[in-house]
């Protein structure tokens, strides 16, 4: 026996999901307009329907689904050229948006990908066995960082992140290593241009640039999720 599991979707109009799923290098194999709104976009193995509802509303949706994939840094970089030939920019708030490719707690590497329709695809690459979430660091720091990752990438609430990292920058602890200051003011950055605060994005990008200048070349290579991640935002 063989079996396999394809979601279906809903959105409010299919003609824009459809437009941004083809700009992400999808083929739309079914368009039906009656008696029902339904299509199905196709790209390799990935296989996702949607059904259209008027009176649905995207900017509510908590639709979701995951894709599996054995090369996620690839099919991120594949999506952001698609997205950027289409609409002439990587779109990263609002709706639709692209996140940013990275590792998490819970034994995966994956990016956040929300369509015209509010339905939130994961994508990830398992890269280790235990996928159970790894406890909160103990280290003051650490365990702001790792709290704030989960709600800008897991939860996609960067205004519950920035406050995390707000208080930890605020914090009489520390100072944190140079490598944990560079992770916190990069994603404080990234945070700040999805809330739309063009000027803390920059003086937070200004100050994460500062310290990236003085880590050694090891220190950068542990850092390169967020030196890309810092890259994009000036894309």
């Amino acid at each position: 026996m063989v079996e396999s599991t394809v979601p279906i979707l809903p959105c409010q109009s299919l003609a824009p999901v459809l437009e941004f799923y083809t700009a992400l290098g999808f083929e739309v194999t079914l368009h039906q307009k009656s008696p029902n709104p339904y299509a199905v976009v196709q790209r390799g193995g990935i296989q996702l329907h949607f059904f259209g509802m008027k009176q649905y509303d995207p900017g509510a949706s908590y639709s979701t689904c995951l894709v599996r994939t054995d090369d996620v840094d690839a099919l991120h970089a594949a999506f952001q050229d698609g997205l950027r030939s289409a609409y002439g920019r990587v779109p990263t708030r609002g709706l639709p948006r692209l996140g940013p490719v990275g590792d998490t707690s819970h034994g995966v590497r994956q990016f956040l990908m929300t369509d015209p329709g509010g339905n939130c695809v994961r994508i990830c690459q398992p890269i280790r066995a235990d996928q159970r979430h790894r406890p909160s660091p103990e280290e003051p720091f650490a365990k702001a960082l790792h709290h704030a990752a989960l709600f800008a990438d897991s939860k996609e609430d960067p205004a519950a992140a920035a406050r995390v990292l707000d208080r930890a920058l605020e914090s009489p602890d520390g100072p944190p290593t140079p490598v944990l200051l560079f992770r916190i003011l990069a994603l404080r950055a990234d945070l700040a241009h999805r809330l739309a605060d063009g000027v803390s994005a920059e003086a937070y990008t200004r100050r994460a640039d500062a310290v990236a200048a003085e880590l050694t070349t090891e220190e950068r290579e542990s850092v390169r999720d967020e030196l890309k991640r810092l890259a994009d935002l000036l894309v």
